[in-house]
């Protein structure tokens, strides 16, 4: 247990912790898009901040579910990565850029091999630049699972994994209960929009595997994982999209120097998602905080005008041993 994360006393609550964040939003940092076009006719959104120079790192930001680089976490780590002169760039997953992709696949929890190009592109453009990684909740899921698969053959050279869903089947079946309903719903009511407007797009539509009526029924992530992100992904069902793409297994394969946070009160989580040192490589440094909420992490100031440990913590760790 590491305890350099104390929230203060209006801040124990997972809940607060979780949804505070989402209120007291920072201003985001100016940033320029550019669009990656992709071998299958789809294109992936990436938005820089600052422009790097051959030899200066260059850290990755990769997403939540539905999030984009106007999520409240990529935000505070734009921020933060502009104070310490870092260029930055969010990996937008496919249909999160606030414009909906072209195909009537998506992205998902496993998807590694989008997030492989973009990195391809970065040491194609900056052979000589460091290349650092965070992900969050969805997207630190992916990095964990890309680092695992890549191994030494991984583009990352520092990474961190912050509130990742790493056995997947255990958090859907969490947010089926209580409390946790609550983030279940908020989500599917997105996920469902994109689906609705894939439907109505003539010739997307006749490739989607359900109609808008059997949509409306599916009111779990399990139920909604099982009838759309496993079929159009390439999974048998929902069983085998869980066991593929959750990225604890991977963890004990990791060659590049990888940080874990995890919060034991995440309302996402069970214990099953913690990993035990034996599924650890010696390359995967593990922090289990008994506090923090899902990607939450308040570490003081005021309700309005909360301060975090996360950002400081990242940068941390990324720039240990390399600037």
């Amino acid at each position: 247990m590491n305890k350099q994360f104390t929230p203060p006393w209006w801040a124990l609550n997972p809940h607060i912790q979780t949804i505070l964040p989402l209120i007291f939003k920072v201003a985001r940092p100016t940033t320029f898009r550019q669009r990656q076009e992709l071998d299958d006719g789809d294109f992936i959104d990436l938005d820089w901040l600052g422009s790097p120079q051959n030899g200066d790192p260059i850290m990755v930001i990769i997403h939540g579910l539905e999030g984009s680089a106007d999520s409240h976490y990529a935000r505070r780590m734009l921020v933060a990565a502009k104070a310490a002169k870092l260029c930055a760039v969010v990996h937008h997953h496919r249909g999160c850029s606030g414009e909906p992709n072209r195909l009537a696949r998506s992205y998902h929890s496993g998807d590694t091999q989008d997030l492989h190009h973009t990195l391809e592109q970065l040491k194609h453009y900056y052979p000589e630049s460091p290349l650092f990684a965070v992900g969050y909740s969805l997207g630190g899921n992916v990095l964990a699972k890309y680092q695992g698969e890549f191994q030494d053959k991984s583009l990352i050279d520092r990474a961190v994994v912050i509130s990742a869903p790493l056995q997947l089947a255990a958090c859907a079946e969490k947010l089926e209960r209580g409390f946790s309903k609550i983030y279940q719903n908020f989500l599917l009511k997105k996920l469902r929009k994109k689906m609705r407007q894939k439907l109505r797009t003539p010739i997307i539509g006749k490739l989607m595997p359900i109609s808008r009526w059997q949509l409306r029924k599916l009111r779990t992530f399990e139920a909604f994982d099982d009838k759309v992100t496993a079929p159009l992904h390439g999974f048998t069902g929902v069983a085998d999209y869980y066991q593929r793409s959750s990225a604890l297994p991977y963890l004990k394969k990791v060659c590049k120097p990888t940080l874990v946070i995890h919060a034991m009160d995440d309302p996402f989580m069970t214990a099953a998602v913690m990993p035990q040192a034996h599924e650890l490589s010696a390359n995967v440094s593990y922090e289990a905080h008994a506090f923090g909420g899902h990607v939450g992490f308040i570490a003081g100031g005021f309700p309005w005008k909360p301060k975090f440990y996360l950002e400081p913590r990242v940068l941390s760790f990324l720039q240990q041993g390399n600037l």
